[in-house]
């Protein structure tokens, strides 16, 4: 990946991130270990997601203009985040940018900028 630009733009920008969010969340859905935490409605979450991970990848500060500070530990600990569901989390997004065609280097580049996060938002281990 050309480190003189954002993942944001090394993915395409608002419409590529859009897609990616939209096949990450029915994955996260369906997977036991994470379906279960999410509500029924996950509308709200998706566009949460897009804007945090618009932010997060370089583009436009939309989390945070809407929300403040994204703080995205405190606003995890109510939910109880083991590693095998930071694991599946990542595995869903895997998944989800291999079906939307995020080319291998690419993938493994985003991949391990979210795992950081990923695995800070463990809080316990049951």
């Amino acid at each position: 990946m050309n480190r003189n630009i954002s993942i944001y733009e090394a993915i395409g920008g608002a419409e590529v991130l859009r897609s990616i969010v939209e096949s990450f969340y029915p994955k996260v859905k369906e997977h036991p270990l994470l379906g279960p935490l999410f509500p029924e409605d996950i509308d709200p979450v998706i566009e949460r997601q897009y804007q945090f991970l618009t932010q997060f990848f370089g583009g436009p500060s939309l989390y945070s203009d809407e929300h403040g500070h994204p703080m995205m530990r405190a606003r995890h600990l109510p939910f109880p985040i083991t590693p095998e569901r930071a694991e599946a989390w990542l595995d869903c997004m895997r998944r989800a940018l291999e079906e939307i065609g995020i080319e291998p280097e690419l993938r493994t580049f985003i991949l391990d900028r979210l795992s950081g996060p990923a695995h800070h938002f463990i809080n316990t281990t049951e």
